[in-house]
């Protein structure tokens, strides 16, 4: 039976037994939300998330596109695979680089 997380995801339909997975096991989750794109699934239960951000240059009146990295726990139950576009939030640190979660899986960037 899923938790409820305190956000307006959708539940994924899996059981896993995961305890660092929103849903199924004790990991809470609050902060910062987001959508990326998985680029990268090769780590055990990690996907590193590329997202872009506007940002907006005073001298030249202008924006700009600058685009981050970062790592993100991937629990069991909702398997992002590379090129889905994912919602993650922020959670307490994982290990040294993983402090966020993928909490829902919205598309795939290859489907139109």
């Amino acid at each position: 039976m899923p938790k409820n997380i305190g956000i307006n995801v959708k539940v994924p339909e899996n059981e896993c037994n995961d305890k660092n997975c929103p849903f199924h096991g004790n990991l809470p989750v609050r902060g910062q939300s987001f959508v990326g794109v998985v680029v990268s699934d090769k780590a055990h239960n990690t996907v590193i998330i590329k997202r872009e951000i506007i940002k907006y240059i005073k001298k030249y009146e202008r924006y700009e596109k600058r685009t981050s990295k970062l790592a993100a726990h991937n629990p069991p139950c909702i398997h992002a695979r590379v090129g889905d576009i994912v919602r993650v939030m922020e959670c307490r640190p994982i290990s040294k680089t993983k402090s966020f979660v993928v909490v829902e899986k919205l598309g795939n960037i290859h489907e139109k």
